[in-house]
């Protein structure tokens, strides 16, 4: 039995091609929150040589919910915990979260949880997402476990999507696979720039950022720090031919290439 085509009319009336074409092609930048909420799950893959994945990830969690727009039913301050779950082999690479060493007005709200194996912390996660008594949720998984599948990341995000509570889940020494995250980034550690009284003394951290996948942003690269308590950023610059390019299978681009010289 044929289908009829659908009507041109219909067609435009369900798809506004071109303001998907124009939030598509937004550049991200810090502060986006404020006008389109925090991402709901994204994945930053790290080294485990550093803790930068981590602080990556607490920059960007910090960045969206000092930007969230606050409904008029919540508090004019956001007093809700925060939710920090690791494995103990990701402990163990990079160490546990420092209080001290946190922003003064989250040290008393993280909840720490430590995991024996990656189905625990996933169960964790989802359940994190689940609760709206939580701003956001942080996660650490190390290398690719067979647990965090395509439809266990899936079930990630549509619990984050439906109960509005963001993940962000740092992946050490993990090569990228199929993740329904919506940004996923991937981050090193870089040099700090020169202090302005004390040369010799060592500088604000600094990472180099790229963001391969995205549901609403084209790929790029920048470089992050930390100005006056907020993410602050320098985009690298590129040909925007090599951005114009690049499509969703670019982040599978590495492995895919790995896998040929072994052949």
């Amino acid at each position: 039995m044929s289908r009829s085509p659908m009507p041109l009319e219909t067609f435009s009336q369900t798809c506004d091609v071109g303001a998907l074409s124009a939030r598509r092609s937004a550049r991200w930048q810090p502060g986006l929150a404020a006008r389109a909420g925090p991402v709901a799950h994204s994945e930053v893959f790290a080294s485990a040589n550093h803790a930068g994945g981590a602080a990556v990830a607490l920059a960007l969690a910090l960045d969206d919910w000092r930007h969230a727009p606050r409904g008029e039913t919540r508090e004019t301050q956001d007093r809700r915990a925060v939710l920090w779950v690791q494995t103990r082999e990701a402990a163990r690479l990079t160490g546990r979260p420092y209080r001290a060493g946190l922003p003064e007005d989250l040290r008393h709200r993280v909840i720490h949880v430590l995991a024996q194996k990656p189905e625990d912390a996933l169960f964790a996660l989802e359940e994190g997402v689940r609760c709206r008594e939580i701003a956001f949720v942080i996660g650490e998984l190390s290398g690719n476990p067979k647990a965090l599948d395509f439809t266990a990341s899936r079930r990630l995000t549509l619990a984050a999507e439906r109960h509005g509570v963001p993940l962000y889940l740092v992946r050490l020494e993990a090569q990228r696979d199929l993740s329904s995250a919506r940004m996923r980034w991937e981050v090193a550690s870089a040099p700090s720039a020169t202090p302005v009284w004390n040369a010799q003394a060592p500088g604000a951290p600094a990472w180099r950022a790229e963001l391969f996948r995205a549901r609403t942003h084209p790929p790029g690269e920048w470089l992050l720090g930390e100005e006056s308590g907020l993410l602050r950023t320098e985009r690298k610059r590129k040909d925007e031919d090599e951005t114009k390019g690049r499509n969703w299978s670019d982040g599978l681009q590495p492995r895919r290439r790995a896998r040929a010289a072994g052949r």
